[in-house]
């Protein structure tokens, strides 16, 4: 079982340099999962184009994220998808066994990362030729570092592109890294960045599954809420993801039911309606650690995720479930 705390103060150490404003950054080149990129990678071997599509698979939700938040940030017309420049900080203080991230690339090992700020980055993404309109802080936990996003948004504003694009960063919901390496000035400048969003990402739907999917103890599961609500109190524009995945079937419709309660009554009343069950595939780096429960927990996520759709039906009307995600306001 991971401790969580010493891992993440660990991987925090080794992954930023607060003197000089650099954050580890994965390289891309020669991995597991340079071979799923679409795209090579770009950027020196630091980056790549992702591209999100809504449409996940039958009988899954539509995945307007971060279509729909960025697409409407930007003033571009709707459409199913959108592009983006993804950058992935080298450490994360999970084992999600389904990552499609490669472990040497989420473990500050200096063969496979460098020392990078974000405006060598940025330089980077403007030497590009194809430059979408969406940059992805990811990971690896971007929040261990949660300087790298205000780096990266106060670069961008500085160099008088913030209109232009949509920041975009990932969190595994597991450590107040935020504000305790953040003051309050800093979390209101970043809160406030017009063109920025982030998405929380629920690791299970119980503290057992949970603990299955990230190798944490299963107490770590209510911290989710906490963080998350924090989040929206702080003034973020924050969305959700949770993952189906789970080694038991049994009870599955009651423990979604219980979970869906978690978040109406311990974040917020409508965020069922800003959290998007995410499907999980296999990719390169997870064929091969894959075993037989975590094949079985693939089947299971097709299960659970209708017990999702029924109770949102229950508990929301037609024109709540059909409007855009971002529409649906938090205020606190």
């Amino acid at each position: 079982m991971i401790n969580v705390l010493k891992v993440s103060n660990e991987l925090r150490r080794l992954g930023i340099n607060l003197n000089e404003k650099r954050i580890r950054i994965a390289s891309y080149i020669n991995t597991e999962q340079c071979s799923d990129l679409t795209l090579p990678p770009n950027c020196r071997g630091f980056g790549r184009i992702h591209h999100f599509r809504r449409y996940q698979g039958e009988g899954w939700p539509l995945d307007p994220l971060p279509i729909d938040p960025a697409r409407h940030a930007l003033g571009l017309p709707d459409d199913d998808e959108i592009t983006a420049e993804v950058f992935q900080n080298a450490v994360c203080n999970l084992k999600c066994w389904y990552c499609y991230v490669d472990r040497r690339l989420i473990s500050a090992n200096p063969q496979h990362s460098s020392m990078l700020t974000a405006e060598e980055l940025i330089d980077c993404y403007l030497s590009e030729s194809l430059r979408p309109p969406m940059i992805d802080i990811s990971g690896g936990q971007p929040d261990l570092v949660p300087e790298w996003v205000l780096w990266f948004a106060d670069t961008i504003k500085k160099r008088h592109m913030d209109k232009d694009i949509y920041l975009w960063s990932d969190d595994n919901l597991t450590t107040d890294f935020l504000w305790r390496f953040l003051n309050q000035a800093e979390i209101k400048r970043l809160s406030s960045y017009e063109n920025y969003g982030r998405v929380g990402c629920f690791k299970g739907f119980d503290p057992n599954s949970f603990s299955f999917n990230t190798g944490a103890p299963p107490e770590y599961f209510k911290t989710q809420f906490s963080l998350m609500r924090k989040l929206i109190e702080s003034g973020f524009d924050v969305y959700g993801y949770v993952t189906l995945t789970s080694n038991k079937n049994d009870r599955i419709s009651s423990l979604i039911a219980d979970f869906i309660d978690k978040l109406q009554s311990e974040v917020h009343p409508l965020f069922p309606l800003r959290t998007i069950p995410q499907r999980i595939l296999e990719f390169t780096p997870t064929q091969k650690r894959t075993n037989i429960e975590q094949q079985k927990a693939l089947q299971i996520q097709n299960e659970a995720v209708n017990f999702w759709q029924q109770e949102l039906n229950k508990r929301f009307s037609k024109d709540q479930l059909e409007t855009r995600i971002y529409k649906h306001k938090l205020n606190i």
